[in-house]
């Protein structure tokens, strides 16, 4: 028996299930997520200094890098100094803050060249009030009562509304708006070579909307697309993954003591939607969102980050790493401002390296149903989470103690208790 946890200390989640379309790609069915923020990811900010540093990445075992949005940021009602990547002025053009095409078409040559692939953030649901849209088609956005043009306002999966003053909405009831949307995004699969899209509020555009244009960028090249909302029906053609946001909700609960291990079970037997089990559920433990608004890992997970992060890794889903949690990154990184991460001596990329290689190198944790499914397991202890998934003559058991004290369990076979230090984990693969 190999027990890798030691190792894993500082050297893969919920599965949903099986689905017709889309067809994924082959290259995601044992990827992990890497996600850009171009702006903080190094002091020059720019697609040269990304780069630059894809190899260090490829070593660490990543295979996807996201790249928060590349476009020019509008300039009318931005927030800050620099504005919101997600107030898009033209889609069809990169941010010069950030370089050239040519550099985006270099930085997607060389992670191709090492066998990795490059997905672009892409913002569907509203650009920035000077995007010139509004001036050659006012006809696609959103009008109030006095038919004009105002910022977005909506509802969010919490039930709160929301205004985002600096962008303004599109109207997809006219479906001129949905060529012109699709054409943008098949402009950088064909100009740039890029692999896909993580698409931005995706559940606030009509899931038609986002089917045929799944179907159009799939006749250029097969493509890797991952909605940033938690509804089912985005995955009957269009996304391959979407954001396993209760579960990361329970994760911070549990970290912070307002949650424990039989939450997390009780989550995991009777989930709130149902999802196919080929379904891609992105697990995370941060991300640009939660980084900025919410708070670093220390802040939110104390002790328990470790565990939680192997949690993200092992159970089914496709798992991200945030750009800056392989240095520990401690702070929350400015959104509107220039906050470029410190990164330190990578601390923690053993870690992800670590995990990352026993993702791909077992079956049991691939993504979808190339992987296994979750079969939780009893060991003697409320306060321990344990499961096992198995994917042909591979198979993977992962147990973890989710409290802060330490814990005694047994497994099916062992001739006695062990004991399990708070917040730690135990990872055990058969030779």
């Amino acid at each position: 028996m190999k027990k890798l946890a030691a190792s894993l200390i500082l050297a893969t989640l919920f599965t949903t299930a099986a689905h017709a379309e889309p067809k994924h790609p082959a290259w995601t069915r044992s990827s992990n997520v890497y996600e850009v923020n171009l702006r903080q990811f190094s002091q020059e900010g720019t697609l040269n200094a990304v780069t630059a540093q894809l190899p260090r990445l490829k070593a660490m075992g990543v295979d996807i890098v996201w790249l928060m949005p590349i476009h020019p940021i509008g300039k009318k009602n931005h927030k800050g100094t620099l504005g919101s990547y997600y107030a898009v002025q033209d889609y069809t053009a990169v941010n010069p803050d950030y370089g050239t095409l040519d550099d985006l078409r270099k930085l997607v040559k060389q992670a191709h060249a090492l066998g990795m692939h490059v997905i672009l953030d892409w913002v569907g649901n509203h650009t920035a009030w000077d995007n010139p849209w509004l001036e050659q088609h006012p006809d696609w956005f959103k009008k109030n009562d006095k038919g004009e043009i105002y910022s977005v306002t909506f509802k969010n999966e919490a039930g709160e509304m929301e205004e985002w003053t600096d962008v303004v909405g599109l109207d997809y009831s006219n479906k001129a708006l949905w060529k012109g949307m699709t054409d943008a995004m098949a402009y950088w699969v064909k100009e740039a070579g890029i692999d896909g899209f993580r698409c931005d509020a995706a559940g606030l555009v009509p899931t038609e909307f986002w089917d045929q244009a799944r179907a159009q960028l799939d006749k250029i090249k097969p493509v890797f697309m991952l909605a940033e909302w938690n509804t089912p029906e985005l995955h009957e053609k269009a996304f391959d993954a979407s954001y396993d946001w209760p579960l990361n909700a329970l994760m911070i609960k549990i970290a912070k003591g307002q949650a424990n291990a039989n939450d997390l079970r009780a989550l995991l037997n009777n989930p709130p939607k149902a999802f196919p089990r080929d379904a891609y559920r992105m697990q995370f433990t941060n991300n640009h969102d939660i980084n900025s608004w919410q708070g670093a890992d220390a802040e939110l997970y104390g002790p328990a980050w470790g565990a939680m992060t192997v949690l993200s890794y092992t159970l089914p889903g496709i798992p991200l790493a945030y750009n800056g949690q392989e240095s520990g990154l401690a702070k929350k990184l400015e959104f509107f401002e220039k906050d470029a991460i410190d990164w330190k001596n990578y601390p923690l990329e053993g870690f992800y390296t670590g995990l990352n290689a026993l993702k791909k190198q077992n079956p049991a944790l691939w993504n979808g149903t190339a992987g296994g499914a979750l079969q939780l397991l009893d060991v003697g202890n409320e306060q321990v989470f344990a499961f096992k998934r198995q994917q042909g003559a591979n198979h993977v058991r992962v147990i973890v103690n989710l409290s802060g004290q330490p814990q005694k369990y047994k497994l099916a076979g062992d001739p006695g208790p062990t004991v399990i230090k708070p917040w730690r984990w135990r990872i055990i693969v058969p030779d």
